[in-house]
Protein backbone atom coordinates (compact mmCIF):
# COMPACT_ATOMS: atom_id res chain seq x y z
CA UNK A 1 0.00 0.00 0.00
CA UNK A 2 0.91 3.67 -0.76
CA UNK A 3 1.72 6.04 2.03
CA UNK A 4 0.99 9.13 1.90
CA UNK A 5 3.64 11.93 3.25
CA UNK A 6 3.24 15.01 5.27
CA UNK A 7 3.42 15.18 8.91
CA UNK A 8 -0.22 14.86 10.21
CA UNK A 9 -1.51 12.92 13.55
CA UNK A 10 -3.39 10.19 10.92
CA UNK A 11 -1.26 9.93 8.22
CA UNK A 12 0.86 7.03 6.56
CA UNK A 13 2.72 6.20 3.79
CA UNK A 14 1.25 3.45 4.80
CA UNK A 15 2.07 8.46 5.15
CA UNK A 16 -1.33 9.56 5.17
CA UNK A 17 -0.20 12.83 7.00
CA UNK A 18 -2.33 15.04 5.22
CA UNK A 19 -5.08 13.99 6.37
CA UNK A 20 -6.30 12.24 3.39
CA UNK A 21 -7.99 9.25 2.74
CA UNK A 22 -6.85 6.19 1.93
CA UNK A 23 -9.12 4.53 -1.05
CA UNK A 24 -10.19 1.15 -0.63
CA UNK A 25 -9.41 -1.20 -3.88
CA UNK A 26 -12.15 -3.10 -4.99
CA UNK A 27 -13.42 -3.05 -1.33
CA UNK A 28 -17.68 -2.30 -0.77
CA UNK A 29 -18.39 1.14 -0.06
CA UNK A 30 -21.63 0.03 1.46
CA UNK A 31 -20.52 -2.65 3.40
CA UNK A 32 -18.04 -0.48 4.70
CA UNK A 33 -20.23 2.18 5.74
CA UNK A 34 -22.68 -0.18 7.54
CA UNK A 35 -19.25 -1.63 9.51
CA UNK A 36 -18.21 1.89 10.52
CA UNK A 37 -21.88 2.42 11.86
CA UNK A 38 -21.80 -0.87 13.99
CA UNK A 39 -17.84 0.58 15.34
CA UNK A 40 -19.20 3.59 16.03
CA UNK A 41 -22.33 2.03 18.09
CA UNK A 42 -19.46 -0.11 20.61
CA UNK A 43 -17.41 2.86 20.88
CA UNK A 44 -20.29 4.43 22.95
CA UNK A 45 -18.80 2.07 25.91
CA UNK A 46 -15.30 2.52 25.55
CA UNK A 47 -13.26 2.84 28.59
CA UNK A 48 -10.22 4.94 29.52
CA UNK A 49 -7.05 3.59 30.98
CA UNK A 50 -4.93 5.87 32.92
CA UNK A 51 -1.45 6.99 31.68
CA UNK A 52 0.05 5.67 35.17
CA UNK A 53 2.98 4.80 33.89
CA UNK A 54 2.62 0.96 34.79
CA UNK A 55 2.22 -0.30 31.47
CA UNK A 56 -1.71 -0.21 31.30
CA UNK A 57 -4.47 -2.55 31.65
CA UNK A 58 -6.20 -1.96 28.75
CA UNK A 59 -5.08 -6.33 27.81
CA UNK A 60 -6.99 -7.50 31.02
CA UNK A 61 -9.60 -4.76 30.17
CA UNK A 62 -10.33 -6.67 26.70
CA UNK A 63 -10.07 -10.46 28.09
CA UNK A 64 -13.03 -9.63 30.28
CA UNK A 65 -14.54 -8.50 28.26
CA UNK A 66 -13.90 -10.94 25.48
CA UNK A 67 -13.78 -8.22 22.51
CA UNK A 68 -10.92 -5.91 20.86
CA UNK A 69 -12.01 -3.08 18.42
CA UNK A 70 -9.59 -2.93 15.29
CA UNK A 71 -9.34 0.13 13.36
CA UNK A 72 -9.57 -0.32 9.31
CA UNK A 73 -9.38 2.19 6.69
CA UNK A 74 -10.96 0.04 4.04
CA UNK A 75 -7.46 -0.47 1.87
CA UNK A 76 -6.73 -4.00 0.17
CA UNK A 77 -4.86 -5.93 1.34
CA UNK A 78 -3.92 -4.76 4.22
CA UNK A 79 -8.01 -4.40 6.54
CA UNK A 80 -11.12 -3.94 4.24
CA UNK A 81 -14.72 -5.37 4.14
CA UNK A 82 -14.77 -8.06 1.92
CA UNK A 83 -17.86 -8.62 -0.63
CA UNK A 84 -19.81 -11.00 1.98
CA UNK A 85 -19.98 -7.61 4.23
CA UNK A 86 -17.04 -9.48 6.26
CA UNK A 87 -13.44 -7.79 8.03
CA UNK A 88 -11.33 -9.05 5.66
CA UNK A 89 -7.15 -8.18 4.97
CA UNK A 90 -3.77 -9.38 6.48
CA UNK A 91 -4.03 -7.45 9.32
CA UNK A 92 -7.31 -8.41 10.74
CA UNK A 93 -6.28 -12.30 10.13
CA UNK A 94 -3.37 -11.61 12.34
CA UNK A 95 -5.04 -9.82 14.92
CA UNK A 96 -7.43 -12.35 15.26
CA UNK A 97 -5.06 -15.30 15.78
CA UNK A 98 -2.95 -12.99 18.16
CA UNK A 99 -5.78 -11.85 20.25
CA UNK A 100 -7.11 -15.03 20.66
CA UNK A 101 -3.92 -16.18 21.87
CA UNK A 102 -3.67 -13.58 24.42
CA UNK A 103 -7.29 -14.39 25.69
CA UNK A 104 -9.53 -11.99 24.17
CA UNK A 105 -11.95 -14.51 22.14
CA UNK A 106 -13.75 -11.95 19.49
CA UNK A 107 -12.22 -9.16 16.81
CA UNK A 108 -14.46 -6.12 15.96
CA UNK A 109 -14.20 -4.04 12.73
CA UNK A 110 -14.44 -0.48 13.12
CA UNK A 111 -13.85 1.66 9.87
CA UNK A 112 -12.78 4.74 9.16
CA UNK A 113 -11.03 7.22 7.09
CA UNK A 114 -6.78 6.89 7.21
CA UNK A 115 -6.11 10.23 8.25
CA UNK A 116 -8.54 9.41 11.40
CA UNK A 117 -6.91 6.21 12.25
CA UNK A 118 -4.68 8.04 14.80
CA UNK A 119 -6.68 10.09 16.33
CA UNK A 120 -9.46 7.84 16.89
CA UNK A 121 -7.32 5.72 18.59
CA UNK A 122 -5.91 7.90 20.87
CA UNK A 123 -9.63 8.69 21.54
CA UNK A 124 -10.49 5.18 22.60
CA UNK A 125 -12.71 4.82 19.31
CA UNK A 126 -10.98 1.29 18.84
CA UNK A 127 -8.25 -0.15 20.74
CA UNK A 128 -5.62 -0.68 17.99
CA UNK A 129 -5.00 -0.07 14.19
CA UNK A 130 -4.64 -3.39 12.24
CA UNK A 131 -4.11 -1.12 9.04
CA UNK A 132 -0.84 -1.95 8.01
CA UNK A 133 -0.07 1.69 9.08
CA UNK A 134 4.08 2.09 7.88
CA UNK A 135 5.92 3.23 11.06
CA UNK A 136 7.28 6.83 10.92
CA UNK A 137 9.13 8.81 14.00
CA UNK A 138 6.44 11.28 13.18
CA UNK A 139 3.67 8.74 14.48
CA UNK A 140 5.75 7.10 16.85
CA UNK A 141 5.55 10.54 18.52
CA UNK A 142 1.45 9.61 18.78
CA UNK A 143 1.14 6.16 19.16
CA UNK A 144 3.72 2.80 20.13
CA UNK A 145 3.75 0.29 17.50
CA UNK A 146 4.47 -3.81 17.64
CA UNK A 147 7.33 -4.71 15.53
CA UNK A 148 6.53 -4.76 12.00
CA UNK A 149 4.40 -7.54 10.26
CA UNK A 150 5.25 -6.73 6.76
CA UNK A 151 8.06 -4.98 4.75
CA UNK A 152 6.92 -3.17 1.27
CA UNK A 153 8.63 -2.05 -1.79
CA UNK A 154 6.92 -0.56 -4.67
CA UNK A 155 6.03 -1.90 -8.30
CA UNK A 156 4.75 -0.34 -11.47
CA UNK A 157 1.30 -0.87 -13.68
CA UNK A 158 2.86 -1.01 -17.57
CA UNK A 159 1.53 -1.93 -20.79
CA UNK A 160 1.56 -5.12 -22.04
CA UNK A 161 5.44 -5.54 -22.24
CA UNK A 162 6.52 -2.70 -21.15
CA UNK A 163 7.00 -0.84 -23.78
CA UNK A 164 9.22 1.92 -22.38
CA UNK A 165 11.15 -0.11 -20.08
CA UNK A 166 10.33 1.65 -16.95
CA UNK A 167 11.75 -0.28 -13.57
CA UNK A 168 12.77 2.40 -11.99
CA UNK A 169 11.77 5.66 -11.07
CA UNK A 170 14.87 7.38 -12.52
CA UNK A 171 13.59 5.42 -15.58
CA UNK A 172 10.37 7.37 -15.45
CA UNK A 173 12.31 10.55 -14.84
CA UNK A 174 14.80 9.83 -18.15
CA UNK A 175 11.89 9.05 -20.64
CA UNK A 176 9.39 11.38 -19.36
CA UNK A 177 6.87 8.78 -19.03
CA UNK A 178 3.45 10.09 -17.46
CA UNK A 179 3.64 8.69 -14.47
CA UNK A 180 -0.10 8.37 -11.98
CA UNK A 181 -0.04 7.23 -8.32
CA UNK A 182 -2.50 7.47 -5.33
CA UNK A 183 -3.90 10.15 -3.86
CA UNK A 184 -1.12 11.20 -1.14
CA UNK A 185 0.68 8.41 -1.47
CA UNK A 186 4.58 8.10 -0.46
CA UNK A 187 5.77 7.33 -4.15
CA UNK A 188 5.05 11.18 -5.23
CA UNK A 189 8.19 11.77 -3.27
CA UNK A 190 10.32 9.07 -4.28
CA UNK A 191 9.27 10.13 -7.82
CA UNK A 192 9.85 13.36 -7.49
CA UNK A 193 13.56 13.17 -5.63
CA UNK A 194 14.28 10.82 -8.67
CA UNK A 195 13.23 14.13 -10.86
CA UNK A 196 9.87 12.78 -12.31
CA UNK A 197 8.16 15.57 -13.83
CA UNK A 198 4.76 14.59 -14.78
CA UNK A 199 2.48 12.86 -11.62
CA UNK A 200 -1.17 12.94 -11.78
CA UNK A 201 -2.87 11.25 -8.84
CA UNK A 202 -6.00 8.87 -8.89
CA UNK A 203 -7.92 7.57 -6.18
CA UNK A 204 -6.71 4.11 -6.22
CA UNK A 205 -4.89 1.42 -8.00
CA UNK A 206 -8.01 0.04 -9.65
CA UNK A 207 -8.74 3.56 -11.14
CA UNK A 208 -4.68 3.84 -12.10
CA UNK A 209 -5.00 0.72 -13.94
CA UNK A 210 -7.82 1.58 -15.96
CA UNK A 211 -5.66 4.91 -16.81
CA UNK A 212 -2.62 2.62 -18.18
CA UNK A 213 -5.22 0.49 -20.19
CA UNK A 214 -6.84 3.71 -21.73
CA UNK A 215 -3.58 5.37 -22.29
CA UNK A 216 -3.96 8.04 -20.71
CA UNK A 217 -0.50 7.67 -18.25
CA UNK A 218 2.37 5.21 -19.03
CA UNK A 219 2.84 3.68 -15.75
CA UNK A 220 0.85 3.63 -12.72
CA UNK A 221 3.19 3.55 -9.43
CA UNK A 222 1.71 1.63 -6.20
CA UNK A 223 3.13 -0.60 -3.29
CA UNK A 224 4.34 -4.22 -4.99
CA UNK A 225 1.59 -6.30 -2.94
CA UNK A 226 -1.67 -3.92 -3.78
CA UNK A 227 -0.33 -3.36 -7.54
CA UNK A 228 0.33 -7.51 -8.02
CA UNK A 229 -3.31 -7.92 -6.42
CA UNK A 230 -5.07 -5.36 -8.63
CA UNK A 231 -3.17 -7.04 -12.22
CA UNK A 232 -4.39 -10.33 -11.17
CA UNK A 233 -7.50 -9.21 -9.97
CA UNK A 234 -8.58 -7.65 -13.16
CA UNK A 235 -7.43 -10.14 -15.94
CA UNK A 236 -6.02 -7.50 -18.12
CA UNK A 237 -4.55 -8.39 -21.21
CA UNK A 238 -3.53 -4.85 -21.84
CA UNK A 239 -1.48 -4.49 -18.60
CA UNK A 240 1.09 -6.37 -16.56
CA UNK A 241 2.97 -5.30 -13.35
CA UNK A 242 6.60 -4.83 -13.18
CA UNK A 243 9.24 -6.64 -10.37
CA UNK A 244 9.52 -4.82 -7.17
CA UNK A 245 10.86 -1.38 -7.09
CA UNK A 246 13.55 0.55 -4.55
CA UNK A 247 12.73 3.95 -4.17
CA UNK A 248 15.33 6.19 -3.05
CA UNK A 249 15.65 9.35 -0.93
CA UNK A 250 18.63 11.34 -0.70
CA UNK A 251 20.59 8.61 -2.08
CA UNK A 252 19.56 5.90 0.12
CA UNK A 253 17.28 2.61 -0.51
CA UNK A 254 13.86 2.94 1.29
CA UNK A 255 12.35 0.01 2.71
CA UNK A 256 8.72 0.64 4.26
CA UNK A 257 7.42 -1.26 7.15
CA UNK A 258 3.73 -1.98 8.53
CA UNK A 259 2.47 -2.75 11.55
CA UNK A 260 0.06 -2.64 14.54
CA UNK A 261 -0.71 0.66 16.40
CA UNK A 262 -1.52 1.05 20.48
CA UNK A 263 -2.29 3.91 22.88
CA UNK A 264 1.26 5.61 23.77
CA UNK A 265 0.06 4.17 27.51
CA UNK A 266 -0.43 0.67 26.55
CA UNK A 267 2.62 -0.86 26.88
CA UNK A 268 1.89 -4.34 28.14
CA UNK A 269 -0.55 -4.65 25.26
CA UNK A 270 2.35 -3.78 23.15
CA UNK A 271 4.66 -6.32 24.17
CA UNK A 272 2.09 -8.89 24.75
CA UNK A 273 1.43 -8.80 20.88
CA UNK A 274 4.90 -8.68 20.23
CA UNK A 275 5.71 -11.67 22.29
CA UNK A 276 2.92 -14.00 20.18
CA UNK A 277 3.75 -11.74 16.81
CA UNK A 278 7.39 -13.06 16.95
CA UNK A 279 6.58 -16.75 17.81
CA UNK A 280 4.78 -16.37 14.61
CA UNK A 281 7.47 -15.28 12.98
CA UNK A 282 9.41 -18.13 13.71
CA UNK A 283 7.20 -20.85 12.97
CA UNK A 284 6.37 -19.34 9.34
CA UNK A 285 2.93 -18.91 10.58
CA UNK A 286 3.09 -15.33 9.97
CA UNK A 287 3.55 -15.52 6.27
CA UNK A 288 0.78 -19.08 6.45
CA UNK A 289 -1.46 -16.32 7.79
CA UNK A 290 -0.48 -13.58 5.10
CA UNK A 291 -0.13 -15.57 1.60
CA UNK A 292 -3.72 -15.30 0.99
CA UNK A 293 -3.71 -11.78 0.75
CA UNK A 294 -0.99 -11.97 -1.82
CA UNK A 295 2.19 -11.48 0.80
CA UNK A 296 5.37 -13.59 0.04
CA UNK A 297 8.41 -14.33 1.50
CA UNK A 298 10.07 -11.10 0.34
CA UNK A 299 7.42 -9.26 2.51
CA UNK A 300 8.61 -11.11 6.06
CA UNK A 301 11.00 -8.34 8.03
CA UNK A 302 13.14 -8.87 11.16
CA UNK A 303 13.24 -5.04 11.51
CA UNK A 304 11.81 -3.71 14.59
CA UNK A 305 9.49 -0.83 15.21
CA UNK A 306 12.51 1.00 17.17
CA UNK A 307 14.61 1.36 13.87
CA UNK A 308 11.73 2.54 12.61
CA UNK A 309 11.52 5.03 15.25
CA UNK A 310 14.87 6.54 14.88
CA UNK A 311 14.25 10.30 13.38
Amino acid sequence: MAPPQGKNSGSDTRNDTRGIRRRSLLAGVAALGAVGTMGATSACSRVATADTGDGGHLLDQLRAKGVVRLGLAGEQPFGYIGKDGKMTGEAPAVAERIFKRLGVENVEPFATEFGSLITGLNSLQFDCVAAGMYITPERCDQVIFADPEYQMLDSFIVPKGNPKNLRTYKDIARTGARMATGLGYAEIDYAKEAGVKHITTLPDQLAGLLAVEQGRVDVFVGTAVTVRNVVNQSKSRKVEGTPEVTPYVKGKPVIDVGAFAFRSPETHLRDAFNRELHKMKRSGELLEVMRPFGFTKDQMTTITAKEKCKP
